[in-house]
């Protein structure tokens, strides 16, 4: 019978592997980032990558990758007037619709409406 105990080697180098493709993707969400393309950067396999992911992130590449982006799209709307089609490209989207759609899904509202909301002053 077969333990789903993991070495500890193995929970170590997930973790590790990890930890690199994070440090990518945080400083690179703007680019085109592929799974296939940080996993050689980070001198594992597809599927390694995919499972460091998964347990040690108890998350996946592409859900990690739009939170990241998602994230960084608040700030922007926040902090600044640039228009939500100059936020989908400076946070990694080329449509400015597909863009619209995931920040919906994620944000519960538009950019435009999560900007509004975001700018109105707090009631007391």
């Amino acid at each position: 019978m077969r333990s789903n105990a993991k070495r500890p080697a193995t929970v170590q180098r997930r973790r590790a592997l990890f930890l690199d493709a994070v440090r990518i993707m945080d400083d690179e969400f703007q680019e085109k980032l592929a799974l296939d393309d940080v996993a050689r950067r980070v001198a594992t396999s597809r599927r390694q990558l995919q499972r460091a992911f998964a347990e040690a992130g108890e998350t996946s590449f592409r859900a990690y990758l739009q939170r990241v982006r998602m994230e960084r799209a608040a700030e922007l709307l926040r902090g600044s007037r640039a228009p939500v089609n100059q936020v989908a490209s400076a946070v990694g989207y080329r449509q400015p619709a597909q863009f619209a759609k995931a920040f919906r899904r994620h944000h519960g509202a538009p950019p435009s409406a999560f900007r509004v909301a975001s700018a109105a002053p707090l009631a007391a």
